[in-house]
């Protein structure tokens, strides 16, 4: 009887060790799947993730007049300010713009061109692929041949009313994405 008490125990023990090591491990996400993603937004065969972020940062938007529609406003798209920090939560880079340009922090970096975009849920701004120009400098950039934003939350322009009296005005949100960025394989 006693055996199987102090057997017990000693299983007890073990597991409270397993569960209290489990709770104190940070949190890691999982890499990013291209198949959940929608068709528009998935990067061509014959390239490979080279690196992942979680850009968290801000987006600000200005009150302009609507394109061709004379009378009419809107918030127009000024440009992103985010921190690329890596799957454990430490800086690695910037995102700003315009023009986008994705910064590592051995000073390389990168523009990109639009390729599509593909809505991202109601309040988020859409996931997007966009095709990297030749890096600047020598780094992580180097040889980026695609960046994805997927998993966005927020970002969208504001719900705030865009009219005459609020021409020039702008209007600064918060957002945070995940930058998949890939090379050729």
């Amino acid at each position: 009887m006693q055996r199987k008490l102090l057997s017990s125990a000693l299983a007890t023990a073990a597991l409270t060790s397993i569960l209290a090591a489990c709770a104190s491990a940070p949190m890691m996400a999982p890499m990013y799947d291209q198949a959940a993603l929608p068709d528009a937004v998935k990067v061509p065969a014959g390239n490979k993730v080279a690196m992942e972020t979680v850009g968290v940062g801000e987006i600000t938007y200005e009150c302009r007049d609507k394109k061709d529609m004379a009378g009419q406003y809107e918030w127009v798209f000024v440009g992103p300010d985010a921190a690329l920090n890596d799957r454990s939560g430490k800086k690695i880079g910037k995102y700003f713009g315009p023009p986008a340009t994705w910064e590592n922090m051995d000073g390389s970096k990168v523009t990109a061109t639009q390729i599509a975009v593909a809505p991202a849920g109601a309040g988020n701004i859409p996931s997007q692929l966009v095709k990297a120009n030749p890096a600047m400098g020598a780094g992580a950039m180097t040889g980026v041949t695609y960046i994805q934003r997927v998993a966005t939350k927020g970002g969208v322009a504001p719900a705030t009313a865009c009219d005459m009296a609020g021409k020039g005005k702008k209007e600064i949100v918060k957002y945070q994405a995940d930058y998949i960025f890939y090379k050729a394989s």
